[in-house]
This record gives structure tokens, C-alpha cells and sequence, in this order.
């Protein structure tokens, strides 16, 4: 953002056009944008930047409904999605504050979007695609996955981290992950076995500390 690049561009849309359509002409897969609702309240413009996406050759537009001045913070604001989403013909995938398969449903339902993304709600609990897209389809959730289902599923999260990055990289992707999932919140005196999760630097390591969690630590909280 120092650098007028990411979200800084909202507050040039003239040059966001041109890099939007120097990149659309360049490629032959589709290009999308990812915006915010505005760089800060006083600069609220998402539906022109989603205007300028779709004249300059973008096939789709995803719209953060926060500032870049509120980062995280508050709520997303989902009647901007909204407003993109009557103002241009390209699909619009909304973000912020998807965290449940019940809050992806209304999403669609009330504000119409063709799509959702999900962020910070899948960090550590990757199976809640698996619940939000059998929640779509049936109306109904899906049974819980168990202790050792979700391990399961973490590690793999972590081999197939390390297999599409390389080790030192893949690890690092993975272990914020693993040190967020909420599998892992509320348990006693887990701040040292957190701070080797995050401290891990080979498969090895990182799976005998997992192998150590379901073996000796969650059986005592279930």
C-alpha cells in the first residue's frame, strides 16, 4: 500500500483499469479483481472500481465489505456487495465475515451474490467447505467430524502444503494454520505445545507434535 500497489489502487481507478486490462489482454485465462469497499468511509467507491474491472476485461470481481482502513476490524459491510452486484453483469463474489454454512446460505439467499469466499474461517478448520456446500445443498448440517477425522485432516493440510511448496515453505504456510483451528482452543496449558507448533521446521517435527495432541492431550478433553 506504501507503494500505491493492493488496495492503494482504489484510490487511482484509472490506473487500476490499465493494469486490469494490461493483464486481460495478456493471459488467455479469465482475470478477477479483488476489492474492498473502499480505501477508507470517506472513499466508499467499489461500485465504480467494479465498473472499471468489468470495462477493462475482468471476468469476475470479489468485494471485501471493509475498508482498507478498517483491516479486520467491525463488520463487513454486505450492502456494497450488494450494490456491485445490481450495478455490473460479471459475476461478484462476496467476502467478509462468512463463517458459517447458515451465514454462506443467507449470503446468497438475501444479497444475491454468485458467490462466497471464506478467509479467516477456514484457518486450521479446512473441512468447513465440506460442511457449507453439503449445508447448500440439503439444508440441512452435516454430522460432525470426529477428533480424529479432523486430524486427519490437518494432516493432510500439512503434506499437501509441503508437496505443492517444499518443506521450509510449506511448513510455514501450515503453521499458523494449525496453530489457529479451533480444534486446539480452550485446552489447559497448551501454550507450550502452541509454541512448538509454531517453532517446527520439518514434517517430522511438526507430526510428532500432532501425533502427541491426539494421542496424549485431546483424549483428556473429550
Amino acid at each position: 500500500v506504501n507503494n500505491g500497489e493492493g488496495s492503494a489502487l482504489m484510490k487511482d481507478p484509472l490506473l487500476a483499469g490499465r493494469i486490469i486490462s494490461a493483464v486481460a489482454s495478456a493471459v488467455k485465462k479469465p482475470v478477477t479483481v479483488k476489492i474492498r469497499k473502499g480505501f477508507d468511509e470517506e472513499h466508499v467507491n467499489a461500485v465504480e472500481l467494479a465498473h472499471i474491472a468489468q470495462e477493462s476485461g475482468a471476468a469476475a470481481v470479489t468485494v471485501h465489505g471493509r475498508t482498507r482502513q478498517q483491516f479486520y476490524a467491525g463488520k463487513a459491510d454486505w450492502d456494497i456487495i450488494a450494490q456491485v452486484k445490481a450495478a455490473v453483469k460479471i459475476p461478484v463474489i462476496g467476502n467478509g465475515d462468512v463463517t458459517t454454512p447458515q451465514i454462506a446460505k443467507e449470503r446468497f439467499d438475501r444479497y444475491g451474490v454468485d458467490a462466497v469466499m471464506v478467509g479467516r474461517a477456514s484457518f486450521g478448520c479446512p473441512w468447513i467447505f465440506k460442511e457449507m456446500k453439503y449445508y447448500l445443498e440439503t439444508g440441512e448440517l452435516l454430522p460432525p467430524l470426529s477428533i480424529h477425522e479432523k486430524m486427519s485432516v490437518l494432516r493432510r493440510q500439512l503434506r499437501e502444503s509441503v508437496a505443492r511448496l517444499d518443506e521450509r515453505r510449506g511448513i510455514l504456510h501450515i503453521r499458523r494454520h494449525l496453530a489457529a483451528t479451533p480444534l486446539f482452543k480452550g485446552i489447559p496449558n497448551f501454550r507450550d505445545t502452541r509454541i512448538a507448533m509454531l517453532q517446527a521446521n520439518t514434517v517430522d517435527e511438526l507430526t510428532a507434535i500432532l501425533d502427541k495432541i491426539e494421542c496424549e492431550i485431546l483424549p483428556e478433553q473429550i
